[in-house]
């Protein structure tokens, strides 16, 4: 395949959700009880404080699922040229990154849920430039 800058901009987006996501999820499983222990405290004044758990066990999945879909992706349309394992890695991450930004809004973490727009804009240019 020629790595065009359209194939170098699909890679690179692919690799950065690859990485963001990879370290933050395994992050959450190598420190479970750290960052369980903090999700719990974050909700601890809000209507989820009763699905806390739940929610951090989902996030951690879902964030896992990202990077490994977005990291195989990156490969697989490099030497198969095809994207959909990347395209469904881009779609994992905006529904990481959607999760994340109503856990810190119903917390009223303003400044960290604003903080995340940027990486939710980069992962629906992602989406748009693979589709």
């Amino acid at each position: 395949m020629e790595l065009t800058n359209t194939v170098f901009l699909n890679m690179a987006i692919g690799l950065f959700f690859s990485i963001l996501f990879l370290q933050s999820g395994l992050d959450k499983v190598f420190d479970f009880k750290g960052n369980s222990g903090y999700i719990k405290s974050v909700f601890e004044k809000t209507p989820l404080k009763n699905i806390s758990s739940l929610l951090f066990i989902t996030i951690t999945i879902l964030e896992i699922s990202a990077g490994a879909f977005s990291l195989s992706g990156v490969f697989y349309y490099y030497f198969k040229g095809s994207l959909q394992l990347l395209t469904f890695g881009l779609q994992l991450s905006a529904l990481s990154l959607l999760g994340l930004f109503f856990g810190q809004r119903i917390s009223k973490d303003y400044a960290g849920a604003a903080s995340l727009v940027a990486y939710f804009l980069l992962a629906v240019f992602g989406l748009y430039v693979v589709g």
